[in-house]
């Protein structure tokens, strides 16, 4: 009886393999935003912004929960998630602004990693994985526009020179709770 022929747990469900290998990639980059939220966290805390500090915290476990969601869905569709090392995040900041242009910055570069895969599930004809990643797009929207309103917010304070708008603020932030995203159908 000749060898059998190898095959990849990719080719053997049907799932792309460059889908499969670009949304791994991803995987690594939403627990990589994950490592920087809860290093601006902890930045935050040593300040005295606790609710900052809060604020990063519940971000970071929502980026762990869109690396898990996209770890589930390469799983459901037969294929591997690979965990590959997660580069050290920045750890330092000047002020509250410059951690919130970062995370802004950070955001609008996760952004284009999401569109680079709906772009590449158009291309490679991968139909359910453009459908799954809609999710992403809209959350996107969403993860800017937070970070957007609170730099705006900062910008505001700094004009003012007000130490009492930040107290406000940070007490604001402090009042966030963590949501699990909603189980998906994929």
């Amino acid at each position: 009886m000749p060898p059998r022929k190898k095959v990849s747990a990719a080719s053997a469900s049907g799932m792309n393999q460059k889908v499969e290998l670009a949304l791994n990639e991803q995987i690594n980059a939403e627990l990589h935003s994950a490592y920087l939220y809860l290093s601006m966290s902890s930045w935050f805390d040593s300040t005295g912004l606790r609710g900052f500090a809060n604020w990063e915290r519940i971000q970071a476990m929502e980026e762990r929960d869109h690396a898990l969601k996209i770890f589930d869905y390469v799983i459901t569709r037969g294929g591997r998630a690979v965990m590959t090392q997660i580069d050290a995040p920045q750890s330092e900041w000047k002020d509250a602004k410059d951690a919130f242009e970062t995370q802004l910055a950070h955001e609008q570069k996760v952004t284009s990693l999401i569109n680079n895969l709906v772009d590449l599930s158009i291309s490679e004809k991968d139909h359910a994985t453009g459908n799954f990643l809609q999710w992403f797009v809209n959350e996107q929207v969403e993860e800017e526009d937070n970070a957007r309103t609170i730099l705006e917010q900062l910008k505001m304070i700094s004009q003012e020179k007000g130490a009492g708008l930040l107290y406000m603020l940070d007490k604001e932030l402090a009042a966030r709770t963590y949501t699990p995203p909603a189980p998906s159908n994929s």
